[in-house]
């Protein structure tokens, strides 16, 4: 099957990610989001686009054999979810896949740490979506006091070096720090308190490392200096403008990934069979209500 040409219509200059935020943890003023409320339809019309540009992605991981690993991080109320949800909802689940791994099992707890994560690594045509990933060992353990420093300052020594080895097996690893600003994570948090649909998302932890903003600011800070580096770097997206949020993501993700497009075969529907002498059963068939 040939290959046709891709044209990028977005192009971006990253930009290191320490510098993406700022001592207090609040977006820096050069890497704040474009101003005023996108319409909905336009939204909508680009994300159509971006998702055919994920199924042109997604044939082209099946035809090369492209193994791509994606890490997504960031601040609780961050829109982690949401932006995966995106990325994934018109494209095959057999090719993309989603790791959110629950908390540890006593059993993967006596495991060495990287073990339970490396299981999830992609084969050769898939792409593997981390929802949250092992720098649980660089923010939320240490913050929530589930390990010890000595634990995360081991962790942060030897990450780079397991990046660089994904990377010289073949996988493209791309890593997501998506980050929100005080004010609309608290927006956010109260927006849950009272919708039924998001109540499950808000638990007593979540409550817990909401009092603990800059222990999560300095946490951050010490992964990135530690792992933001030339093979693996960070790329940090502000998104206090959820929908905006998404659009960067996945168009970054787009231009970050070298994939071209596929030609696709113009497809026929074949003839549909005769009867061949089929009668309709008159067995009666429990229908299900239909009150719409």
């Amino acid at each position: 099957m040939g290959k046709g040409k891709k044209t990028k219509k977005h192009q971006h200059d990253d930009t290191a990610a320490a510098q993406s935020v700022d001592s207090s943890g609040a977006p820096a003023p050069h890497s704040q989001p474009s101003t005023g409320k996108l319409k909905n339809k336009v939204y909508e019309a680009e994300m159509e686009r971006l998702h055919g540009e994920l199924v042109a992605l997604q044939e082209w991981v099946k035809a090369s054999g492209a193994k791509i690993c994606l890490v997504f991080e960031g601040r609780d109320t961050a829109g982690k979810g949401g932006t995966i949800k995106r990325i994934t909802e018109r494209v095959s689940p057999r090719v993309f896949r989603i790791a959110a791994l629950p908390a540890p099992t006593p059993r993967e707890a006596s495991q060495m740490y990287m073990q339970r994560y490396v299981a999830h690594f992609p084969a050769a045509g898939e792409v593997v979506i981390f929802d949250r990933s092992w720098y649980n060992r660089a923010g939320v353990e240490p913050v929530m006091g589930f390990c010890t420093q000595e634990q995360t300052t081991e962790f942060l020594e030897n990450i780079p070096g397991l990046e660089w080895q994904m990377i010289h097996s073949g996988i493209i690893l791309i890593k997501y720090w998506l980050e929100v600003s005080p004010d609309e994570q608290t927006r956010r948090l109260k927006g849950r308190m009272n919708d039924p649909r998001k109540t499950w998302k808000l638990s007593d932890m979540d409550l817990l490392s909401y009092s603990r903003w800059y222990d999560y600011s300095r946490a951050r800070d010490a992964m990135f200096a530690a792992t933001d580096t030339d093979w693996a770097p960070w790329h940090v997206a502000v998104t206090d403008d959820k929908k905006r949020g998404r659009l960067n993501i996945i168009t970054h993700l787009l231009d970050t990934i070298p994939y071209e497009p596929l030609d696709r075969p113009k497809i026929k529907l074949p003839r549909r069979q005769g009867a061949g002498g089929y009668i309709e059963s008159d067995r009666p068939k429990k229908y299900i209500p239909t009150p719409f």
